[in-house]
This record gives C-alpha cells, sequence and structure tokens, in this order.
C-alpha cells in the first residue's frame, strides 16, 4: 500500500511539473513580462507532429490581482490569426476540391469589384498580399453599417500597383472571406465550422462566441477609439466588428490547444486522427502539396517577400526597426503569423516544432507594445528548451 501511494504521489507531482525538457526561461521570460505589464495573462504550447511537449497558462485575465486565473481553457481574441487558421485554411481547401483557382481573378467571383483599375487582382494577389489595396481604411470612422464597409472595399482604389511590393493589408483577407463565402454558398463561419474546426475536434474555436464560452474569455480591451467600453467575446478589430463578428481578416476565437490541433495537422502535411473514430483512425484534411504550396514561402515575385499564401515565413532581412516576431532561432523552413491581441502560432519543420502564444496584450490599451521585445525571446527560450 505505501509504495502504491509512493507512485500516486509521484505521478501526481510529474503531472504537475515534469516535462522532459526545462522551459523555465520561457516561463521566466512571461512571469517578468506580467509584472512589467506587458500583458495581464498568457498560455504557451510547445508541441511537436505527435504530442504537446510542454502547456502552461500564467497570470489572470486582467491585471487585478482577483481577476480570474488564465487557464488552459481560457478562450482569447486570435485578431489576424483569424486569416490563416479560418480564412487561408478555407481557401486552400477550396482550391484543393477545384471550386476554385488562385490564379482566378476576383471579379470572377465578385463583379462589383471591378472598378478603379482593379479587375485584374487576383486570389493570389490576395493571398500574397501584393494586390495594390491599402493597408488599411478606418472604416469605423466613416461608416457605420455592414453593406456600406462592403461598398468602400468594392470601391477602393489602388494605392501602389499590383505584383509590385508587398503591403500587408486587411483589405485582402476581408475579400478571401467574401469569396469562400460566395463559392461555398455559406458564412465563413459555418465553413470552417464544418469543414476545418469539426472534424479535428476544435470544440473551443469560434467565431461570435455563446455565453457559454463567456467566462472563458478575458477581456481584450477597454476600448476607448470607438466603442468606448470593455471588449470582451466580441472582436476587436473594428471593421471585423462591423462587418458583424465575421470577416476573413478577424473575429475567431479560440485556446492554445485547439491551435495546436490546427497546427498538427499542416506540420504533417495534412493528415490528422479523428477524434470522432474508434481507434483514431488517420485521415487527410488537407493533400501535401497544396500545404506545401501555401505555407513554403513564395519565390515567383521581383521584390523581397517573406510570405507564403497567406502565411508568413522568417524574413531574411529586417523591414522595420522590431525584431522578427518569430524569434532569430527558428529555421528557416517555418511558417507563421501574429496578431494583434497579442496571438502568435509558428511551426519550425525541421525541428517538426510548433509554438503557440496567447495573450490579450492589449488589455486595457492597444498602445501597449512591450509584447514586441519579449515574444521573440520567449520563441527564442521554447526553441533551445525543446532542442536540448
Amino acid at each position: 500500500m505505501k509504495k502504491i501511494i509512493l507512485l500516486s504521489i509521484a505521478f501526481i507531482l510529474c503531472g504537475l511539473s515534469c516535462y522532459a525538457n526545462d522551459f523555465s526561461k520561457a516561463e521566466d521570460i512571461i512571469t517578468q513580462s506580467i509584472a512589467k505589464n506587458y500583458f495581464p495573462g498568457a498560455q504557451l504550447i510547445v508541441g511537436d507532429d505527435d504530442k504537446i511537449i510542454y502547456e502552461k497558462s500564467f497570470g489572470n485575465f486582467t491585471y487585478d490581482e482577483f481577476s480570474p486565473a488564465v487557464t488552459d481553457e481560457s478562450i482569447y481574441d486570435l485578431a489576424s490569426l483569424t486569416k490563416v487558421i479560418a480564412t487561408t485554411s478555407a481557401i486552400m481547401k477550396l482550391y484543393q476540391e477545384s471550386k476554385i483557382d488562385i490564379n482566378d481573378k476576383v471579379v470572377k467571383y465578385i463583379p462589383e469589384f471591378a472598378n478603379n483599375g482593379k479587375e485584374n487582382i487576383n486570389i493570389l494577389n490576395l493571398l500574397l498580399h501584393n494586390s495594390g489595396l491599402k493597408a488599411f481604411i478606418p472604416f469605423y470612422k466613416y461608416y457605420s453599417t455592414k453593406e456600406e464597409v462592403i461598398n468602400a472595399i468594392y470601391n477602393a482604389e489602388l494605392d501602389y500597383e499590383p505584383d509590385t511590393k508587398f503591403v500587408y493589408s486587411d483589405l485582402n483577407a476581408i475579400l478571401l472571406g467574401f469569396i469562400v463565402e460566395k463559392v461555398s454558398e455559406q458564412s465563413l463561419d459555418k465553413y470552417c465550422k464544418v469543414n476545418i474546426f469539426e472534424p479535428l475536434g476544435m470544440r473551443s474555436t469560434t467565431f461570435l462566441p455563446d455565453d457559454k464560452m463567456m467566462e472563458r474569455i478575458p477581456p481584450t480591451e477597454n476600448d476607448t477609439y470607438w466603442r468606448n467600453r470593455q471588449l470582451k467575446g466580441e472582436v476587436h478589430d473594428e471593421a471585423a466588428s462591423i462587418l458583424g463578428g465575421v470577416a476573413g481578416n478577424a473575429g475567431l476565437f479560440s485556446n492554445a490547444e485547439d491551435l495546436y490541433k490546427f497546427m498538427r495537422v499542416l506540420l504533417n502535411n495534412g493528415n490528422y486522427y479523428n477524434p470522432y473514430s474508434r481507434g483514431l483512425k488517420e485521415e487527410k484534411l488537407f493533400e501535401p502539396e497544396y500545404v506545401s504550396l501555401f505555407t513554403k514561402r513564395f519565390t515567383e515575385v521581383f521584390y523581397t517577400n517573406s510570405r507564403a499564401l497567406g502565411w508568413d515565413t522568417k524574413p531574411d532581412v529586417l523591414t522595420s526597426k522590431y525584431r522578427m516576431p518569430c524569434g532569430e532561432l527558428i529555421s528557416d523552413n517555418c511558417f507563421g503569423h501574429t496578431g494583434y491581441t497579442g496571438t502568435s502560432i509558428w511551426c519550425d519543420r525541421d525541428r517538426k516544432l510548433i509554438i503557440i502564444f496567447l495573450t490579450n496584450r492589449v488589455y486595457p490599451s492597444r498602445d501597449n507594445e512591450g509584447i514586441r521585445e519579449v515574444r521573440p525571446d520567449i520563441h527564442n527560450a521554447a526553441i533551445e528548451s525543446a532542442s536540448e
């Protein structure tokens, strides 16, 4: 009996704290960042192509010590991770099924887009962010309805010649979301739920969280720019909000565990184990050639480019004053994305490594940009520990 008790205690302690690798450096960076008010709480997962090798949640929903603690079940506003988890993946699936072609002109699906020299922009341009569209339009300053925003996008003027340079733009992702809806004859959230999230058992991933999920969601921001209230469980992005909370650029909510399920599929070339079948039957969500096409850097351009189709990769050179968000230690053979609210997902193919890091760094205000310096350090520390 004594031996059984000792073994039970050992298993409990191991479940609480034992990992094959020491991730204390990443933990220290996150804990110190919370103390510096870079973000009130966070989730970190490090996994390989088979399993999660490290998972921990940190801090609280807000800086109030009596606010709920972040747990592995907490759900964050993903911001621009929506572009890849939902929109790009939906486009990839439709392309794989020959329902669209990435070389198709946008006007094939949205005839109203053929204004102001935009008639030759194609789906590939939108995925590569070289469409000629502006980086950003503050729709909330001018419009209050979904129809007004849609018309503004359709009638937008070119800001530069398509195919000549990279300009990251929410407009590209919003248009991709419209194309998914036109082709599938479903809303973007419905299409993604049925064809991506449900097959993978991503039960904490959704647009428009319901009341049951609300208690699991930290507040995103005390918005003083437009809505003048605390945002909790509603999309932070203003354009996506006017569009009803479901848009190609933002609106998705999820947690680190669900995002690991998704990234593991891509790391395994589209294969996954069906969580609903006996014996965990291996199935295929995407074909390997499509995963490769969408997640590897696109080189058939005449300008410096770090983008894949929808996804980002490790840049060869810095194009801004900030460090690369993926960290310096990740291999060149990687892909990932970040979100404005303080979210990031990265996959290192050479190491077969996935890093998911989620925060609500815009709480209480988006003016807080401390995460820019520590996020690369967290990724570097995670890679160092996982590689030991």
